[in-house]
């Protein structure tokens, strides 16, 4: 009897050995998973955070899950600026930014964020996905950054709690929330405003607390960000097209097969397709959305709109030598 039990409890001590084994080694399998942290700033309904989960969906199912994807939207992981510096560290794996908070790091990109450049999408993406653009990806290298590609913000249009805004005279006086960039507060002050950057994980509480009077944004932000909530009035300016640079922190790519690295740019350019179609039609129907909710929607006159765009011609001159002369000329005359 005594015998018996030896020999049960030895059994058993093998097979708990066995359990362990496996046990170690499924945790194993599960360490050796890359894990994407993605943030953003937008709210999760927005098109570029649908465009991350999209991305999501995309490498996890064609990686097989050696690649796990975490999207952060809301800037629950910070802001533009905390989110770049982040990247360069690999403290997060990935984003898309707009173009105007780039070009604190990389001042080449500045030229994308000249007001009234592109008179399209259509133009814009010739631009972007041309060589023009990849040749600007290729910039972030520099700061330890991968570009893959450029997503879609929109077209930027101002929203205000103090009056109807219908020609550039309008704006005198009025305090404007702008990107954490130089030549938007530029652009703001040659309209007659008083900009004030700041980060958009900000910009709800400025609005609501009357910090400032309004704010520019693609009006997707403003429907997603509820800013019908704290803001009277839209004005369909259209004054810059913004691109958002969906960029991979380096220290991450280098930590991939091909076969990984593969998969995520394919993910990337199947995302950018998804997120811009996405994007133009959250655009359509951001206005309606608006003027259901209460806001004044304000389309410019030919008149008015030619008032616009001829304040902002200084821009160019002032910002030609610091982006570079040859690389304005360039993108101007492919947006002709």
């Amino acid at each position: 009897m005594k015998k018996w039990m030896n020999f049960v409890l030895a059994l058993m001590m093998v097979m708990l050995a066995a359990c362990s084994e496996k046990s170690e080694s499924a945790s194993g399998n599960s360490a050796k998973a890359k894990t994407m942290k993605m943030a953003v700033a937008t709210s999760k309904d927005r098109s570029l955070t649908q465009g991350l989960y999209k991305f999501q969906e995309i490498v996890e199912s064609e990686t097989g899950g050696s690649i796990k994807v975490e999207v952060y939207p809301d800037g629950q992981l910070g802001g533009d600026r905390v989110v770049f510096e982040g990247l360069k560290m690999n403290s997060i794996q990935g984003t898309t930014m707009s173009t105007g908070p780039i070009a604190g790091f990389v001042p080449e990109f500045t030229v994308f964020d000249f007001p009234y450049l592109f008179k399209d999408e259509e133009t814009a993406y010739k631009v972007l996905d041309g060589k023009i653009g990849t040749d600007m990806l290729a910039r972030l290298e520099d700061e330890g950054i991968a570009g893959l590609n450029y997503w879609e913000n929109g077209f930027r249009d101002l929203t205000n709690n103090k009056h109807e805004v219908k020609s550039v005279d309008d704006l005198k006086g009025l305090k404007i929330r702008t990107l954490e960039n130089e030549l938007h507060v530029d652009l703001w002050k040659t309209f007659g405003a008083n900009p004030t950057p700041m980060a958009y994980t900000e910009l709800f509480t400025s609005l609501e607390q009357k910090v400032v009077d309004g704010q520019e944004n693609p009006v997707g932000n403003v429907t997603t960000g509820n800013f019908f909530e704290v803001q009277d009035y839209l004005t369909k300016t259209q004054h810059i097209y913004n691109a958002s640079v969906f960029m991979i922190s380096q220290k991450f790519m280098d930590t991939l097969s091909d076969e990984e690295k593969e998969i995520v740019q394919k993910a990337a350019a199947e995302a950018r397709d998804y997120q811009r179609e996405l994007n133009q039609k959250e655009s359509e129907e951001a206005y309606a959305i608006l003027k259901e909710k209460g806001m004044k929607v304000t389309e410019l006159s030919d008149k008015a709109l030619a008032e616009f765009e001829k304040k902002a011609e200084p821009i160019y001159e002032q910002y030609k030598e610091k982006v570079g002369a040859e690389l304005v000329d360039q993108i101007v005359s492919e947006t002709k």
